[in-house]
């Protein structure tokens, strides 16, 4: 076995022999299904990552509090390192799954902004997107990245976007919202990997349910009414687009810095650009909001 399983082996929660099997998808850990006695469970194996502001206290905190508001799968181990969860039977959703079914996904998002603070113990994160984008340049200035020369402007765009995105009461946040982390399990929703969760504007994660599922206007709107629980004036919507820029940017500095410091074999190049790319088409479109 590898060492990753070795360590997975000695876990004391089993009782009896297991199998282990590798599962794709972590960017910033590594994941295993278990089978033991015909039960499943997934085990995530990742240190502290702090250039990301990952810290697996925080990780583990926000995992039992979502377990405990039925958001996510039950806890089942915790340990330096190490997070334990039960396996959910069901499909990962797609961004077109998340676009057919994106009032049940706004009003999952919306209770995990409500209930989680009613379950969380002990110090708590904060996930300030603005903060996250000057700490990324200065890394990636100090790493000579090849995006340094762009660095200037970049800031530049984010200092315009941090003002017009304005103040709301933050929320505590998932703040990853990819469409590969909801599971329906056939009856309801799942939510999972906490990594990033923190004290956040809610518009960063409804920013970033819009980006990464590929939502077009009207289905911003729909989301933002479901949302908020009232009808989004031209002043919701413009703070909405400047967040949801700056999302943007925040991934695409988020893979640059993962060009230089991350050892996961992933195409972090590819993923820097692609961002990027969808980073200006949203600048673009924030500064004409009328154009086509």
């Amino acid at each position: 076995m590898t060492e990753p399983e070795d360590r997975i082996a000695a876990l004391p929660l089993w009782t009896g022999p297991i199998d282990i099997v590798p599962l794709s998808g972590g960017m910033t850990n590594r994941n295993h299904v278990v089978t033991d006695s015909g039960r499943r469970a997934v085990v995530r194996i990742g240190g502290d990552v702090p250039l990301h502001g990952i810290m697996r206290f925080n990780e583990h905190a926000a995992s039992r509090a979502a377990a405990a508001a039925g958001i996510s799968p039950p806890v089942l181990h915790a340990e330096t390192g190490l997070l334990v969860i039960g396996f959910i039977e069901g499909r990962t959703l797609a961004a077109e799954d998340v676009r057919r079914d994106l009032l049940r996904c706004t009003s999952l998002v919306r209770r995990v902004h409500r209930e989680l603070i009613r379950h969380l113990r002990g110090p708590l994160l904060a996930f300030e997107v603005f903060h996250i984008l000057r700490d990324y340049g200065r890394t990636l200035r100090e790493g000579q990245s090849r995006a340094v020369p762009s660095l200037d402007r970049l800031s530049g765009i984010a200092e315009t976007l941090e003002q017009e995105a304005g103040l709301l009461p933050p929320v505590y946040g998932h703040n990853d919202l990819l469409p590969a982390n909801f599971l329906d399990d056939g009856d309801r929703l799942w939510l999972v990997d906490w990594d990033y969760a923190g004290f956040a504007t809610p518009l960063f994660d409804l920013g970033g349910l819009s980006s990464n599922s590929g939502f077009s206007q009207d289905q911003d709107r729909a989301m933002l009414e479901a949302y908020f629980e009232a009808p989004a004036t031209a002043a919701l919507l413009r703070r909405f687009r400047a967040v949801q820029a700056a999302s943007l940017l925040r991934e695409s500095l988020w893979s640059l810095v993962q060009e230089l410091h991350s050892t996961l074999d992933f195409d972090y190049r590819r993923y820097s650009d692609q961002n990027l790319a969808q980073f200006e088409r949203a600048w673009a479109a924030f500064q004409d909001p009328g154009g086509p």
